[in-house]
C-alpha cells in the first residue's frame, strides 16, 4: 500500500471568538414590568423589529439588560440599520450601571474596534470588571489578551487562570484554549491527559477548533490511545464546518488509509477545499497526492470538491 508523507498540522490556538461576543444573551432580560415575555419571543421568532421596540421601551426607562440588548440589536444590525456608534451608548448605559453583560460587550468593541478607536488596555478595563462578576465570555476574553499580551503584559498563567474559570462554565472557546494550554505546557504543567479532557468538552459543544485538536490528539496518541478510527470521526466533524486543517488532515488519513479504506479521490478532494481556501498545506497534499492519480480520479476528485462546497461541507463523506 502506498502511504502519503506526513503532513503535520499543529494544533492551534483559537485566537478570536469570532461573533460570539454579539450573541445576544438569553437569560431573564426584562426585568419588572417589561418581563412580560414579548421582547424574547419577538426576538425567538425573527421578528427583530418587534424585539427592538420592546427592548427599546424597557432601556429607555434605564433597564440595563434591555439597553444592552437593543445595543446588540445596533451591533448585529437586527431590527435596525447597523450602527456601532449607537451600540456603544447602550453599552456604556448598561456599563455604567455594572451590568456584566455591557462590560463584555464595550470590551468587545474596544478590542475590536467599532464604533470606537481600537484599544486593547481598555478592552481589559471592562472584560476585567465583567469577569469579576463571573461572565464566562468576559473570563474567555481575558485570557486570550493575557496570553497575547494585548493590553496587558503577555502571562501565561494568568491567561490559564481566566480560562479555568470561563471553562467550569462551559465555555467552549476557553475550555478550547485550556486544552491548548495543557498540550503545550503554557501556563500550566504539560498534561496531554488534560488537554485531551477539555478538547472534548469543548469538541462536544461543536467546536471546531477543539475538534481538530481532538482528532490529532487520537491521531498521534498523545494523552490518550491512538485510535485513527477515532480521529477520522472528530477530523471529520470539524471539516464539515470549514476547518481547513481538519480537512487537510482528512485527506492525509484517506491518503494513507489511516481509520478509513485509503481513497485518493477523498484525499484530493478534501486537500483541494483546504487548499481553496489560500492553507499552504492543503495545497502541497493536493498536489502531492495528485502524482498518484489517473485524469479521471482527478476529474471525480475536482467535481467532488465543487459539489461539496456547494453544500457548504456537509454530506461529502
Amino acid at each position: 500500500m502506498r502511504r502519503l508523507l506526513p503532513i503535520v498540522v499543529t494544533m492551534v490556538l483559537l485566537l478570536g471568538v469570532g461573533a460570539a461576543w454579539l450573541l445576544l444573551r438569553p437569560p431573564a432580560w426584562l426585568a419588572g414590568p417589561f418581563d412580560d415575555g414579548y421582547a424574547t419571543s419577538a426576538y425567538r421568532r425573527g421578528d427583530y423589529a418587534k424585539a427592538v421596540k420592546w427592548f427599546r421601551l424597557a432601556a429607555d426607562q434605564g433597564h440595563a439588560n434591555a439597553q444592552t440588548n437593543l445595543g446588540l440589536m445596533y451591533a448585529n444590525g437586527q431590527g435596525v440599520a447597523l450602527d456601532y456608534a449607537e451600540a456603544l451608548m447602550w453599552f456604556r448605559l448598561a456599563a455604567a450601571q455594572g451590568y456584566a453583560g455591557a462590560q463584555t460587550s464595550l470590551g468587545s468593541m474596544y478590542g475590536n474596534g467599532r464604533g470606537v478607536a481600537q484599544d486593547d488596555a481598555e478592552a481589559v478595563k471592562w472584560y476585567r470588571l465583567a469577569a469579576a462578576q463571573g461572565d464566562a465570555l468576559a473570563q474567555s476574553n481575558l485570557g486570550l489578551l493575557y496570553a497575547n499580551g494585548r493590553g496587558v503584559a503577555q502571562d501565561d498563567a494568568e491567561a490559564a487562570k481566566w480560562y479555568q474559570l470561563a471553562a467550569a462554565q462551559q465555555n467552549a472557546d476557553a475550555q478550547t484554549n485550556l486544552g491548548q494550554a495543557y498540550a503545550t505546557g503554557r501556563g500550566v504543567t504539560q498534561d496531554y491527559a488534560e488537554a485531551v479532557k477539555w478538547f472534548r468538552l469543548a469538541a462536544a459543544q461543536g467546536n471546531m477548533v477543539a475538534q481538530h485538536n481532538l482528532a490529532f490528539m487520537y491521531d498521534t496518541g498523545m494523552g490518550v490511545e491512538q485510535d485513527y478510527a477515532e480521529a477520522v470521526k472528530w477530523y471529520r466533524l470539524a471539516a464539515a464546518q470549514g476547518n481547513a486543517k481538519a480537512q487537510t488532515n482528512l485527506g492525509v488519513m484517506y491518503g494513507a488509509g489511516k481509520g478509513v479504506t485509503q481513497d485518493y479521490v477523498r484525499a484530493y478532494m478534501w486537500a483541494s477545499l483546504a487548499g481553496a481556501t489560500g492553507y499552504v498545506n492543503g495545497e502541497k497534499l493536493r498536489d502531492y497526492v495528485a502524482s498518484k492519480m489517473t485524469s479521471q480520479q482527478i476529474a471525480e476528485a475536482q467535481k467532488g470538491a465543487l459539489e461539496c462546497k456547494q453544500r457548504n461541507f456537509k454530506g461529502c463523506d
